[in-house]
């Protein structure tokens, strides 16, 4: 399983699941269930996903740093500022809440459960790898920067 770490680009991971989110959501009919406001939660989740996704990329960017999450080892410095001060993985938790806005819209109760595989996925295959490397380019700087910023939210 140690093959799949930082493999596969995140985005690509995100497409995947969308796309087994909506054949669950249109195989398991049966599942679906009445929610309130779907339209509504669907895009409050894709204005968050973008706010929270762009502020991301703009802060890499400032720092004159990479956004590629398969390339750890080309980051030049510990992003810390902006929206980095409250997540340590921002685009992943923008894809997170896309992800959610869209199985809820499907109200079917399958799709809403295998979004959240999302985490275990991220977490395992792209946020402990990545972290691994941080820690090996960064040091204490990075490991202090664990200590006080939360992984997801």
């Amino acid at each position: 399983m140690d093959k799949l770490e930082l493999k596969v680009p995140p985005v690509a991971v995100f497409i995947v699941l969308m796309v087994i989110v909506n054949r669950l959501a249109h195989a398991f009919t049966g599942l679906t269930i009445s929610l309130p406001a779907p339209g509504v939660v669907f895009l409050l989740c894709f204005i968050a996903s973008g706010i929270i996704g762009i502020a991301g990329v703009v802060e890499f960017r400032r720092s004159k740093t990479t956004v590629n999450p398969i390339k750890v080892e080309s980051a030049s410095t510990v992003v810390d500022t902006g929206i980095f001060s409250y997540s340590r993985n921002p685009m992943y938790l923008a894809l997170l809440l896309l992800l959610i806005g869209f199985s809820y819209w499907h109200q079917n109760i399958l799709s809403i459960i295998f979004a959240f595989s999302f985490i275990y996925y991220m977490n395992r295959f792209q946020i402990k790898p990545e972290e691994r490397a941080l820690e090996k380019l960064f040091g204490a700087e990075y490991l202090d920067y664990k200590q006080r910023v939360r992984r997801w939210i």
